[in-house]
């Protein structure tokens, strides 16, 4: 495969499923542990890092927003807007992946927090712990996929030109409507106020400064020396830094939850359920609409995976902004990165095991690349 038909997103590094990818709810696992030993025995340590706070009532812990950069910005130099031009051709599984992302997905996910943590978990789950849950949960699913999409897609035989217009349709719509979106449903669900100006301020650091960082570099990067050595050279260079980053930030979320764990494990196992319903409910809402629609496998796959998974860097920094490091709301966010990995590759299997329930006569030419030279 050439330069001219090499697809963004689809590298050598993103498009394999590492070691690091597969066993992802495994480190996970381990931060978890290793955060918790260092809360329950070094407090002071952790007390140290948690006032490191961006203002005094920003709640932005100065640590976690640099780890939280050093994870996005190279997942933003993935996306190519300029794709976006050709989505003309091909409108239906864009439109079927949007409405679920935006429509359906956060208001469905704010439902299902508002039934097992208001009613079917009441009994081990006080008032206050579940407007933290449900305010957590909203947050997660109000910040679609974006880099582990890529993944997604090739594990699925998805077009990944096409993976690549509906993850940057989605980067772009983040930045209207996420903060919106979550203003309109936590203060609606549960009984909590949204910090306008956190949460503001949190979709400047944690959205527009990425993307804004990553679309400039990915441009000068790639007219000063080709789009072959900045996905095939750059790139993947930069994936030890960001699963660093990604493995410091959960062992300082989990050290400043470690009271929380320590003393309610038995919530970690709660608040997996509804975001077990949610990430099946979507991924097979979408995956239906698209049979529906008679769109090809290759797109209704990574249709169904992007709305199903979430951009959990996003959620966690957002969580952590508004209601401080060792919320219920962080929380939240924090159990949806363990069942992130195991549960989309259950969705990548079924994904697979249904593709002959899809036309093989209308599937379309690949999109061409739009990457600048």
């Amino acid at each position: 495969m050439d330069a001219e038909t090499e697809r963004p997103g689809q590298t050598e590094n993103s498009a394999a499923m590492g070691l690091f990818e597969r066993y992802l709810t495994l480190w996970v696992g381990l931060c978890m542990l290793l955060g918790v030993g260092i809360g329950v025995w070094f407090p002071g340590f952790v007390q140290a890092f948690r006032g490191l706070d961006l203002g005094q009532t920003s709640h932005i812990n100065l640590p976690i927003a640099g780890l939280i950069w050093l994870m996005i910005i190279p997942m933003m130099m993935k996306v190519d807007f300029a794709s976006i031009r050709q989505v003309g051709r091909r409108p239906r599984g864009l439109v079927v992946t949007l409405v679920v992302n935006w429509l359906i997905k956060p208001f469905s996910m704010a439902v299902l927090a508002w039934i097992f943590f208001r009613h079917v978990f009441a009994p081990w789950i006080s008032p206050d712990e579940a407007d933290q849950y449900m305010a957590g949960a909203i947050i997660l699913a109000a910040a679609p996929c974006t880099a582990m999409v890529f993944v997604w897609s090739y594990l699925t035989d998805g077009d990944p030109a096409y993976t690549l217009v509906q993850v940057s349709v989605n980067d772009l719509l983040m930045l209207v409507l996420f903060a919106p979106i979550i203003t309109l449903l936590v203060t609606g669900v549960a009984s909590l106020t949204v910090p306008f100006s956190v949460l503001f301020y949190s979709v400047v650091a944690f959205i527009v400064i990425p993307l804004a960082a990553g679309a400039a570099l990915r441009v000068w990067l790639i007219r000063r020396h080709g789009v072959r050595w900045f996905e095939h050279r750059l790139l993947p260079r930069f994936t030890p830094v960001t699963i660093v980053a990604l493995l410091l930030t959960l062992v300082l979320i989990f050290a400043f939850q470690a009271q929380n764990i320590t003393g309610k494990a038995w919530h970690v196992l709660l608040i997996a359920v509804p975001i077990l319903f949610q990430v099946y409910f979507n991924a097979s809402l979408t995956y239906g609409l698209m049979k529906w629609l008679d769109v090809p496998h290759n797109i209704a796959a990574p249709g169904a995976l992007i709305g199903a998974s979430n951009f959990f860097e996003l959620a966690v920094a957002t969580a952590i902004a508004l209601y401080g490091p060792e919320s219920g709301a962080a929380l939240v966010t924090v159990v949806g990165v363990l069942v992130e990995v195991p549960v989309m590759l259950s969705v990548c299997a079924a994904c697979n095991r249904t593709r002959h329930w899809f036309s093989t006569t209308n599937v379309p030419q690949a999109l061409p690349s739009t990457v600048a030279r």
